[in-house]
């Protein structure tokens, strides 16, 4: 008889069934049971509103967690830049796998480069994140752009461009080296430029915490597509956002980076950054200490930072504070 396939609970996105499918097929591997997608229509999926208007946080996850609360589904699998900072007590992060190229890209009309852009170029993109930095960069370099908010999937926006709505608009590198479509991108923004979301590029699979023996067995072998540097990396980047009390809608940058002698990892770096959306304001600010060995130890390295960021105004500059 052969073993009942796993349900994996996944958004419908063209992204999202990429990136479930790259997981469920290395699930199948470690378990050797049969994996089924399970498509779950999610608040963030029907809405038009832009993101930082319905509260960007949690709209693409809750009705994966419900799911999987419910006992529909076994397992679920978030883009981790979309999960709340606090972790509901009944889940668990069974794994965070390796990461995906964590930068930013732009995709624009004729090739260009963001620095060859004309005059006035209109650059769309739904995170205020990215407007502040973009912004922040255009007026430190004697650039003239304006940022045109815009939602929609990664068809519709790179259609803008193609239609000639837009100059040029900015994407995640992981979701288009997901979908096949990397060779889209027309510049690769160094994180110098721009710092990514905390914990863009990487993936979180989540499922129900152990109660049950069936639960266990399914974290332990989920367990084993975690990837423990990546991990210490995003949960440094997830407690600098906690600490500042930002959603994922607000304009903070975070990234933790691992920094090596050779072949050997000596040292992580955390980087966060927040500002205006106009870029008018920034604070970003840098840290680097020992590669940390615990959850406890990311956690402090991200709350450490956010505490130097909040004593230099970065609370003034995000807006409405998250509840």
């Amino acid at each position: 008889m052969t073993e009942k396939a796993l349900r994996l609970g996944t958004r419908r996105s063209k992204l999202a069934m990429a990136q479930s499918g790259q997981v469920a097929q290395a699930v199948r591997q470690v378990t050797g049971r049969p994996v089924e997608l399970v498509e779950i229509t999610t608040y963030g999926d029907v809405s038009r509103e832009a993101l930082a208007q319905i509260g960007g946080t949690g709209v693409f996850v809750t009705a994966l967690r419900d799911a999987l609360l419910r006992g529909e589904v076994d397992f679920a699998v978030h883009s981790l830049k979309d999960l709340p900072t606090t972790q509901p007590e009944e889940l668990v992060l069974a794994a965070v796998p390796v990461r995906e190229d964590p930068r930013d890209v732009i995709v624009a009309r004729d090739a260009l480069k963001f620095t060859d852009l004309p005059r006035g170029a209109r650059i769309g993109t739904g995170s205020p994140r990215r407007m502040a930095q973009l912004n922040a960069y255009a007026r430190t370099h004697g650039l003239d752009i304006e940022t045109v908010p815009i939602r929609g999937n990664v068809d519709t926006r790179i259609g803008y461009v193609h239609a000639g709505e837009l100059d040029a608009v900015v994407l995640a590198a992981a979701g288009l080296n997901r979908i096949g479509r990397i060779d889209e991108v027309t510049e690769f923004l160094s994180v110098d430029t721009v710092l990514p979301a905390p914990g863009q590029g990487a993936l979180a699979i989540e499922c129900r915490a152990g109660n049950t023996a069936q639960d266990a067995a399914l974290v332990a072998a989920l367990g084993e597509l975690d990837d423990p540097f990546t991990r210490a990396a995003v949960t440094a980047e997830r407690s600098l956002l906690a600490a500042l009390e930002a959603g994922c809608s607000a304009p903070v940058g975070a990234l933790a980076d691992l920094l090596a002698d050779g072949q050997t990892v000596k040292e992580m770096r955390l980087r966060g950054v927040v500002g205006t959306t106009d870029g008018t304001r920034t604070v970003q600010l840098s840290t680097t200490g020992p590669v940390p060995q615990t959850h406890d130890r990311a956690t402090a390295l991200g709350r450490e930072l956010a505490t130097e960021m909040l004593a230099q105004g970065a609370a003034g500059l995000m807006g409405e504070r998250a509840h």
